[in-house]
């Protein structure tokens, strides 16, 4: 558990007045998310709301106009105090694991090979070594029998695990997932949403952007709904999904149920 000089508990993810545009557009306004060690909160909302713009925004793969963004008790981003984020881009990033709609996989590599690779880049481990975590790793989300298997004679679900695989292998404190099961057919995305659960049940920290509201609310600590750039309502998602304040909030949710 992460904690502040008094002993009260602190956020594994804090980002505060988070402003981001793209030429003239704004889409992000002022955004604030506050992240609890081992809870796991989804970010929902329509397509254009700013949701990934904001989980890219955590590791600084989307570089904000303004704000301030602290991960596991450190400051990464905070231009009014001279912190642009460049000098720590690359502990962020093992700190903060990042899987994707798509795979992002070597297609010349194996399972094995595309998680020993980053493991032997950036946390210069031993060939041994690092063979050994990815094995536990891919183990961990059930494909350990694809071990030397490529990209293209696995599923699309089987892909996506090697990729959480790999993600986990760097030992992070809390992983990104943007849409992971968006572009799999339902059995790999059942798959999927397994290990998402699981690792959620494990007490991992995670913040997922989904449009499936039924897993959002089975493995949610949080939910935020977003739209136009702005977080709109969060809470609960026995609250956000079932009861919500705001009526945006539940138009959004009477409408994605219908």
């Amino acid at each position: 558990m992460n904690t502040a000089p008094d002993g009260t508990r602190t956020h594994v993810i804090s980002l505060s007045n988070i402003r981001k545009s793209f030429g003239n557009e704004i889409v992000l306004k002022n955004v604030d998310l506050h992240v609890e060690p081992g809870n796991v909160t989804s970010i929902i909302g329509s397509s254009g709301g700013g949701k990934t713009t904001l989980l890219r925004c955590i590791n600084l793969l989307e570089v904000p106009q303004s704000g301030r963004i602290v991960v596991n008790g450190a400051v990464v981003f905070d231009p009014a105090a001279g912190i642009d984020g460049h000098s720590n881009l690359a502990t962020l990033r093992r700190s903060v694991g990042m899987v994707f709609q798509q795979f992002h996989l070597f297609p010349h590599l194996t399972a094995v090979e595309n998680i020993t690779l980053p493991l032997r880049r950036v946390l210069k481990l031993g060939q041994q070594e690092a063979t050994e975590l990815a094995l536990v790793s891919l183990d961990r989300v059930g494909i350990g029998a694809k071990a030397l298997a490529y990209p293209d004679q696995m599923s699309g679900g089987q892909q996506q695990r090697t990729a959480i695989a790999r993600a986990l292998a760097m030992r992070p404190v809390g992983l990104l997932f943007d849409e992971p099961t968006s572009a799999l057919d339902p059995e790999s995305r059942s798959e999927v949403n397994k290990v998402i659960r699981e690792l959620a049940e494990a007490g991992l920290t995670m913040v997922v952007v989904t449009h499936d509201l039924e897993f959002a609310g089975r493995i949610s600590d949080d939910v935020v709904f977003m739209d136009r750039g702005e977080i709109v309502e969060s809470g609960p998602p026995e609250q956000i999904l079932r009861n919500p304040v705001e009526n945006r909030t539940a138009q959004f949710v009477s409408s994605h149920s219908a």
